[in-house]
């Protein structure tokens, strides 16, 4: 018998071939398992489901639904800590854990695969395989993560992806799609799309491990999480003129990580295949090597999420070349379409005005207009500095802010949104500073229209992170770190919502700055309609590159997908994102196209909303597991997609009432007619 060895580029590693001839051997060459080249170490641990486990890391139910865990020392948690409090603040994030929400009824670890709910914690043993995907430099460092559950069976086998919402760090989507691929038995791969959390710090050179320990920059060489690309000098100078500003990933990192999540998803997901086959591929002839034996063909792998990593999916399944995605099933995507006139989206055969609008163009328009409706007499700096620059009509708050509801809505936004324009003012303002940064590739010394970022005191003062809250910050922090903070204030640098700025001498939310960001994302003065000149133009160039880099082809590839999203999201509102990706999608699919659209009343971006406001809000996760659950049924049991369609809740009379299937009836797999969404030709008919 004569044994050769073939190595080939296969753009994931080295593919390798072992041949077996001689003998008389018929065998077809057999694939071994070969680690992706953009892989570093992976490490591996093992959870009993006992006294720890992958999806509530040992806390269960009832933890989870607690209080922080404390660290035995806050100076220096240990990196179990690290991930026990990391889960805990992740879950809690993207999940409505109060009393009568849905937790423990309707969705949450004791909630069964089948949605029965038992008494116990919910606690899931298997294995948690971590790495970095990196081009060599240390400067990408993606984490990428693959849990295995004690329950996965290669030959039912089945892999979901978790890529983290928001700019949340690995664990990110724990409490989404990876609870709910977990309790299927399911792999889940999860990504932090290379926007996971990151604080650097400069005036001690610091940042974090992978595994969330904090270390000196130094120390740390190629493995921090994120440090930004400045000199020892540059760092001593600058933290010399603006102490205790700080830097991380998402903003600071000049990759624009966003052109890359579909990439870094797909890449999870390979990640997931070698560590599967190394579990349960048979030992090849060279008695080190597995051979692999699973594949996309004996594979399913739905890509899922909410958010940002509900996008991830969507651009992976855009991108994937090699077959991996078998279908797509997702929560309020934050996904921006290429720009076209190819289709037309209609709510109640109205025609709405330019969907599909970019994200950077939406949140600096609503950072410009929500601060307004959240204003309160007395405090009405906002209102006020925007009427007299011609931007406001009104001659009182009142009217000032009926005015700004209407502009929001003919910008895109739903009514069904007005009462949640003033809650979301503060995360569009991070979201307009975080994506200036990111999109433009700029560094934390750019002082990009005049913002950086700081932790404040109640005055609005920057001030430092205490060492513990430094230690802490893998497991404690969203992504985005610390607060706005305006430079350029009359009287010197303070926190946003305290900034004075120089052209109106108010105390009007640092507005300047945010006119600045709004001209940024048009290429025009956001006042007089100017044209830009001098490093305004050349920085609103970048950022509208950067713009360009993370836009999407809505074609799919006849992919099956599964979208939901709240009629009331204020932060991505349906018009700019699955509205405009199911119109683009009909355009450049037609009849090819496998896309289902799920709208939700009464679905807000944030679920936690349903516990703050009971009377307006629902919450959108029962309908991501329900996506899931047609996927899962569609792919393995060819169980027809449900229609395009809205599903229409019901909401609370207060809080104390306990959400039931009355409030968030099932997905119809035949929908009345006043219920269809339809898409004809390039038309959508979104009902009232």
């Amino acid at each position: 018998m004569q044994t050769t060895i073939l190595r080939a580029a296969n753009g994931t590693g080295l593919c390798t071939l072992l041949l077996l001839a001689g003998c008389g051997s018929n065998h077809a060459p057999e694939e071994l398992n070969q680690l992706p080249n953009y892989l570093g170490t992976i490490s591996r641990a093992d959870y009993d489901g006992k006294s720890n486990d992958l999806l509530t890391a040992g806390l269960g139910k009832t933890g989870l639904a607690g209080a922080t865990p404390a660290y035995a020392n806050g100076e220096q948690p240990t990196p179990a800590e690290l991930r026990r409090n990391a889960i805990h603040a992740n879950y809690r994030a993207v999940l409505d854990i109060a009393a009568n929400s849905g937790y423990g009824t309707l969705y949450g670890p004791n909630v069964d695969a089948a949605g029965n709910v038992g008494t116990g914690e919910g606690l899931v043993a298997g294995s948690e395989y971590i790495a970095y995907a990196d081009d060599g430099t240390g400067k990408k460092n993606v984490t990428l993560m693959v849990q295995v559950p004690a329950s996965f069976d290669p030959d039912r086998a089945c892999i979901v992806t978790g890529t983290s919402s928001g700019s949340r760090g690995i664990y990110g989507a724990i409490g989404s799609s990876g609870e709910w691929g977990l309790k299927k038995g399911c792999a889940v791969a999860y990504a932090d799309k290379g926007s996971g959390t990151g604080l650097y710090v400069f005036e001690d050179d610091s940042v974090n491990l992978q595994n969330g320990v904090r270390t000196g920059r130094v120390a740390a060489g190629k493995n921090a999480l994120f440090a930004p690309d400045l000199g020892d000098a540059d760092r001593l100078a600058w933290a010399g003129a603006y102490p205790n500003r700080v830097a991380f990933k998402h903003a600071h990192s000049q990759q624009n990580p966003e052109k890359d999540w579909g990439k870094v998803t797909l890449q999870a997901v390979e990640m997931a295949y070698y560590v599967l086959n190394e579990r349960y591929g048979v030992l090849a002839r060279d008695g080190s090597s597995h051979i692999v034996r699973l594949t996309p063909k004996n594979t399913v792998t739905i890509a899922s999420s909410i958010s940002n990593g509900a996008g991830s999916a969507l651009l992976a399944a855009e991108q994937d070349t090699k077959g991996l995605i078998s279908g797509v099933a997702a929560s309020e995507p934050q996904i921006q379409p290429q720009p076209s006139n190819a289709y037309t989206v209609r709510q109640g055969g109205v025609v709405v005005n330019a969907p599909g609008r970019a994200l950077f163009d939406y949140a600096t328009y609503a950072a410009l207009y929500q601060p307004c409706i959240a204003s309160v007499a007395g405090s009405a700096g906002r209102c006020t500095a925007l009427a007299a620059k011609g931007l406001l009509n009104g001659a009182d708050l009142a009217s000032q802010q009926a005015d700004a509801k209407l502009r929001l809505q003919a910008y895109g936004w739903l009514p069904d949104s007005d009462p949640l324009q003033a809650a979301h003012a503060g995360t569009n303002i991070l979201v307009a500073v975080t994506y200036a940064y990111a999109y433009g590739k700029f560094s934390v010394t750019d002082k990009v229209c005049g913002f950086t970022f700081a932790q404040t005191d109640g005055s609005g003062n920057p001030v430092a992170f205490t060492s513990a809250q430094k230690a802490a910050s893998f497991a404690a922090q969203n992504g985005i770190l610390g607060n706005v903070l305006y430079e350029d204030s009359v009287g010197g640098a303070r926190v946003y919502t305290a900034g004075v700025s120089p052209s109106t001498s108010l105390a009007d939310q640092s507005l300047d700055g945010f006119l600045c960001l709004r001209s940024l994302a048009t290429g025009l003065d956001a006042v007089n309609g100017a044209g830009l000149r001098g490093t305004l133009a050349t920085q609103s160039a970048r950022v509208r590159a950067g713009m360009t880099e993370v836009q999407a082809s809505a074609k799919l590839n006849g992919k099956p997908a599964i979208l939901v999203h709240g009629r009331s999201d204020t932060l991505i509102p349906v018009n700019h994102a699955s509205r405009a990706y199911l119109g683009l999608n009909a355009a450049v699919e037609g009849a090819n196209s496998k896309l289902r659209y799920i709208e939700v009343t009464h679905a807000n971006h944030f679920d936690s909303f349903s516990s703050a406001l009971p009377t307006l809000i629902v919450p959108l996760h029962v309908y991501l597991n329900r996506a899931l659950d047609a996927m899962y049924a569609h792919l393995t049991a060819k169980q027809a997609l449900p229609p395009s369609q809205v599903v229409r809740t019901v909401t609370r009379a207060d809080a104390s009432t306990l959400i039931t299937n009355v409030n968030v009836p099932a997905i119809a797999a035949a929908p009345a007619a006043g219920n269809v969404i339809n898409v004809a030709g390039t038309v959508v008919d979104i009902p009232n």
